[in-house]
């Protein structure tokens, strides 16, 4: 079977609320790749998104001495939500409950498979990241709001520029190793160190732009960044 990992951010399902109209694009997009080979399948790991946004933001102006392990819990549970939504925007591919920790005892049954956030300290990423060592895929493919990663962040540094390529060594010096609640790191530095690890390659690009994430699927050209390997 030739498996794929989406690691979609939730901005992309929910930039504020849930954005119906691009889910039934990508309802559409994802369908016609699955049914055009039958030993295609594809596991799809959900962010927060807006939802995660508004209730950590709520958080921590109630409650500054909550420990960052609650802003994550608030925000997992956000993606689980998420997770449940896609799971039944693609029930017809989707055979198996929502998977909540990605080193459980589970069984991939369908052609498609939802994944949402497991436990504090890392992000959706770190999930995608355990899925494809799971099922042996290569490669994550990280879907967000941002077309690249930048050699610096662009909204500080306007002479920032976009990377075709960037090696795993480069990437985790450029955003560290320590996962922060909210964070807005291209990749999560956390999952990039169980990336680097296992060798894979993780490819960011647009997930609004459904051509672009078309091609990448079809493995044919695309505009993105590829990290690693070393």
């Amino acid at each position: 079977m030739d498996t794929k990992v989406l690691s979609l951010g939730g901005s992309i399902v929910a930039p504020d609320n849930v954005d119906i109209d691009f889910l039934k694009l990508l309802k559409e997009r994802i369908g016609e790749y699955l049914e055009e080979d039958g030993s295609r399948r594809l596991i799809m790991v959900i962010g927060g998104g807006a939802p995660a946004r508004r209730y950590q933001n709520a958080l921590a102006a109630l409650a500054a001495d909550a420990p960052p392990e609650q802003a994550d819990q608030v925000g997992i549970a956000a993606t689980r939500l998420n997770g449940e939504l896609l799971r039944g925007v693609f029930i017809a591919y989707v055979h198996d409950p929502l998977v909540t920790d990605p080193t459980a005892d589970f069984e991939f049954t369908g052609r498609m498979l939802i994944g949402a956030g497991w436990k504090p300290g890392f992000s959706t990423d770190f999930d995608a990241v355990c899925l494809a060592e799971r099922f042996g895929a290569a490669s994550v493919i990280n879907l967000s709001n941002i077309r690249k990663v930048y050699d610096a962040d662009p909204a500080g540094n306007p002479s920032a520029k976009p990377l075709d390529t960037i090696s795993w060594a480069a990437y985790r010096e450029m955003v560290g190793e320590k996962w922060t609640p909210g964070a807005n790191s291209p990749f999560d530095p956390v999952a990039a160190g169980k990336a680097r690890e296992l060798k894979l390659r993780v490819i960011v690009a647009s997930g609004r732009n459904l051509d672009t994430v078309d091609a990448i699927l079809r493995d044919e050209p695309f505009e993105g960044t590829v990290i690693g390997p070393d």
